[in-house]
């Protein structure tokens, strides 16, 4: 028999891990440090994100924030996850069941808003959804720096980013040799624990030899995190209370199975009075069983990485450079749900006949229920022998980007050539069988509902299983040619007018076919289907930067793009920056956006029936009326019904693309003041607003069940009035209003004979964030709250927005010592409270300190240590039927405290 754990660790070896052992690696910290000293010096003017025109670094006109390799150490961070997850302005989401991996959500605009970069340019998205890239692909022990620009909707990269731009920019050379090591352990037993190895060589110098060469590979891995590993947090007596208790159901998939006859629809469970059959179940109303889902809930996913890249550069002459970069990604995440159950196929329902020696009362020992009078019993069976239901979901991201700049007649140029291939596969790795044969097994006699099999019974599994199997393939291209010139034109009072042209041409396709097998494994509810869309965009773009005096800037620019299937569209921005002393500065800027929808929202699949089930239980709000709306398990099945298929139960749902989606459109703005009140302190204020229109989203799940009325037409039901689907494809919603204020904060403290200290401070402050179902609905706060937005193709669960988040960080540095103590902050927020109203309730504010120390006084050696979640902070508990573990896993870490130790090594 597989128990619940058994595939806590049996994917998550170090067979890839082991093929960076033997690569040389050059230590994230010190490569970071040497390349940013590299680029101060060689080049007094930079491009930075969010302008196509070379300038001082500290000139800008837009809010960007930067964030160096090095302080990716000084954190003890393992993963981009690390990083987007405490970024203020984000509401990302980690990696996850549904295997799309990290994404960044700057905002909680949805990921879809965000545009990602990799040096300035696009790489293939996330193959299924095709609207979003997926972090977890882009090689961390590369990265020299990450540059978020804050302000939306770039001229210069493309009028999508309704929400911001990230930038992750890679070390331009490396030198020698080094391997870096770095493992996280968490102080309570169970999983959770990470592992990583780097690996970089690198030889040639561009200055000095005209040509360089560095590659460097990557490998993390974390195993899974079992919600028994945790049991405090989704307890029976902490589900209970907060309204959830587990032994609030009836008559579901369970080991030992419930059952219904044709004149008693009301389950019962020939052990439901013995106590079921521990750790598999537990007894819930009505001496029925329900499955205890402690034993089997999963509160982080098996998720493993290997990344590599390479970049060459040649110095044709002085001003000419030809660079070459390949990066490849891939990861896998282990995604688990519930034991496989016996559900109906093709509309027949499992069915246990009189002659199965598995009948109650018959051979097989099952205990006898009065009033059964030999009747065939229909059920409502988890598998437990299978254990988990385990799928394997593997991404494959490649890019070649092919790179040219210099100086020709007075005008900086640079070219490139982009191509992108992202590859997703989807493979039944444990647990999953064909559901006739689950059937047909009953109807034989083979299987056992009412317990473990025997072995006549596991051979016969071992028949029906398509463990290995691969269900879904799907792929997305990029492919991109661009070219921009800049030039001074003249000069003004405050130094040279510059003029940027650009244009840039870009295909991108997606192709996603759910595979045959998906329709005989019919617990997994995913029909064959295939779909396929393609797009090219033109663009044309310019910038003129004026200098208008000393200490006025003005900057605009404009971008027009043409679709060939939504035609053209001309979006500006404007900003300035205005400098009246040393010490205070203002900026500002204005724009509009314009979002296509994905190729996979237009394009992709739409089948006529159900694709899927709901994230979360719910009442059938005809088939089981009288509830209170929202709140699953309240109302009472009609008679004659079965009361576990229609109440506290998923139901059917159809998810897919629309043919009749039309275009998003945004207008945005931002004002700030950044000011240097004393010496070695600096403090900035940038208030920025998004409005959006036709905005492109799912509906979440509790729209539909708080007014069922309203929504009554999105619940597609077949002839006996049974939910064929509830209609959950992608929409043209209402509008989305966003505004808050970016504040940062930093101060350097007089050298004292102890060392040197700094504290800095990054946070948001939410003012507004209103969502609107339709055009014309009013609008409805989303702040602190469970709100109508949601994260579209990522997830259907709706986004917490924090009124206020932010990154502290206390650093002290002396002789070879680095410490550093950072807080990660989320403010408090109402909980969803879909539940009976005493249970209503606020969750507080999320605080987690994290401590780092790195060492650098032996020879070509730096160590780190460090204790993330320092005071041992347990993430806040919430009754929302979608987390059924008990804690907002988007918003908090379950692991508790852990021990972080990286170690480097310098050739």
């Amino acid at each position: 028999m597989k128990s619940a754990h058994s595939v806590q660790n049996r994917y998550a070896q170090p067979r890839l891990l082991l093929t960076a052992i033997s690569l040389a690696v050059l230590t994230l910290a010190n490569q970071a440090a040497a390349q940013t000293a590299s680029d101060d010096a060689n080049m007094t003017r930079i491009e930075v994100t969010g302008s196509s025109i070379k300038r001082v670094a500290s000139e800008a006109s837009l809010p960007v924030s930067t964030i160096k390799a090095e302080d990716l150490v000084k954190q003890g961070m393992t993963t981009l996850a690390d990083v987007m997850m405490a970024l203020p302005q984000s509401a990302s989401l980690a990696p996850s069941n549904a295997g799309s991996g990290t994404n960044i959500n700057l905002r909680g605009l949805g990921v879809n808003r965000t545009l990602v970069l990799l040096n300035g340019r696009r790489l293939a998205n996330e193959a299924i959804a095709d609207g979003y890239a997926n972090l977890d692909v882009i090689p961390i022990s590369a990265i020299a720096r990450i540059e978020i620009l804050r302000d939306g909707a770039s001229s210069i990269y493309g009028s999508d980013a309704i929400g911001g731009v990230v930038n992750f920019i890679t070390k331009t050379s490396s030198e020698g040799a080094s391997i870096t090591a770095q493992a996280v352990q968490p102080e309570k037993k169970g999983g959770g624990d990470e592992q990583r190895l780097s690996a970089t060589w690198g030889k040639g110098n561009l200055e000095r030899d005209g040509w360089s060469f560095y590659a460097t590979i990557d490998a993390h891995q974390r195993t899974r995190l079992a919600q028994s590993d945790r049991a405090y947090l989704s307890s029976a007596d902490q589900l209970t209370a907060l309204g959830r208790a587990p032994t609030l159901g009836t008559g579901g998939n369970a080991t030992p199975a419930n059952f219904t006859t044709p004149t008693n629809k009301t389950a019962q469970n020939p052990y439901g009075t013995k106590g079921c059959l521990a750790p598999y179940s537990i007894t819930g109303q009505k001496n029925t069983c329900v499955l205890d889902n402690n034993e089997y809930g999963t509160a982080l996913y098996a998720n493993q990485q290997v990344t590599f890249y390479a970049r060459g550069a040649k110095k044709i002459s002085d001003d000419h450079i030809v660079t070459v970069d390949y990066s490849r990604g891939e990861e896998f995440i282990l995604g688990t749900k519930n034991p496989t159950n016996a559900v109906n196929v093709n509309g027949v329902a499992a069915i246990l006949p009189s002659t199965s020696k598995w009948y109650p009362g018959g051979s097989g020992g099952v205990p006898a229920v009065a009033g059964l009078n030999n009747a065939p019993l229909t059920l409502t069976w988890a598998v437990a022998d299978l254990g988990l239901a385990t799928t394997k979901d593997v991404q494959l991201n490649q890019r070649l980007a092919i790179s040219d700049e210099g100086v020709i007649a007075g005008w900086d140029y640079k070219a490139g050539l982009v191509i992108g291939v992202s590859q997703r596969d989807n493979y039944y790795y444990s647990g999953y069988v064909k559901g006739q044969g689950l059937l047909d097994g009953l109807k034989n006699g083979k299987l056992n509902p009412f317990g473990l099999q025997d072995a006549d019974g596991k051979a016969y599994l071992a028949t029906i299983s398509v463990d290995g199997a691969k269900n879904r393939t799907s792929k997305s291209t990029f492919t991109g040619v661009d070219v921009t010139a800049s030039r001074a034109l003249m000069d003004l009072q405050g130094g040279s007018l510059a003029l940027a042209l650009g244009a840039d041409f870009h295909r991108d396709t997606t192709e996603d076919t759910k595979l045959p097998i998906g329709g005989e494994v019919t617990y997994a509810n995913a029909s064959p289907a295939h779909g396929e869309g393609a797009r090219n965009v033109a663009a044309l773009f310019a910038e003129v930067n004026a200098p208008v005096t000393k200490t006025l800037e003005l900057n605009g620019a404009v971008r027009a793009d043409k679709f060939s299937d939504f035609g053209t569209t001309v979006n500006p921005k404007l900003s300035f920056r205005w400098e009246p002393s040393k010490t205070l500065m203002f900026r500002g800027s204005a724009n509009t956006g314009f979002r296509a929808p994905t190729l996979f929202d237009r394009y992709g699949y739409r089948l006529p029936g159900a694709t899927t089930t709901t994230a979360a239980k719910w009442d059938d709000p005809v088939l089981c009326p009288g509830g209170t709306p929202g709140v699953a398990g309240t109302g009472t099945a009609l008679p004659g019904l079965v009361a576990s298929t229609v109440c506290n139960t998923t139901l059917p749902k159809q998810t897919g693309s629309n043919a009749s989606l039309v275009p998003e459109k945004s207008k945005g703005y931002t004002l700030g003041v950044v000011m240097e009140p004393v010496k070695n302190a600096m403090v900035s204020f940038d208030y920025w607003n998004i409005k959006m229109t036709n905005m492109l989203a799912n509906l979440p799940e509790q729209v539909y069940f708080l007014d069922p009325v309203k929504y009554a037409s999105y619940f597609v039901r077949n002839a006996d009035g049974t939910i064929n689907y509830i209609n959950n494809t992608t929409m043209n919603l209402g509008g989305q209003r966003a505004a808050g204020v970016d504040v940062s904060g930093s101060y350097t403290f007089p050298k004292t004979p102890y060392g040197e200290f700094k504290v800095a401070l990054d946070g948001t402050y939410l003012t507004q964030f209103d969502n609107q179902l339709y055009d014309g609905s009013p609008f409805a706060s989303n702040i602190g709250q469970f709100g109508l937005a949601s994260n579209g193709t990522t997830s259907s669960f709706p986004i917490i927005t924090y009124r206020w988040k932010h990154t502290l960080k206390l650093n002290w540095a002396t002789g070879n010592w680095n410490t550093q103590l950072t807080q990660n902050y989320n403010s408090k927020y109402t909980d969803q409270n879909l539940v009976a109203k005493p249970y209503w309730r606020n969750i507080n504010s999320y605080k987690v300190w994290n401590f780092t120390t790195t060492y650098n006084g032996f020879k070509n050696i730096q160590l780190t240590g460090g204790i993330t979640n320092l005071f041992n902070v347990p993430p806040p508990a919430t009754n929302s039927s979608l987390y059924t573990y008990g804690y907002l896993s988007s918003a908090a870490s379950p692991i508790g405290r852990a021990y972080n130790v990286r170690a480097t090594y310098n050739f």
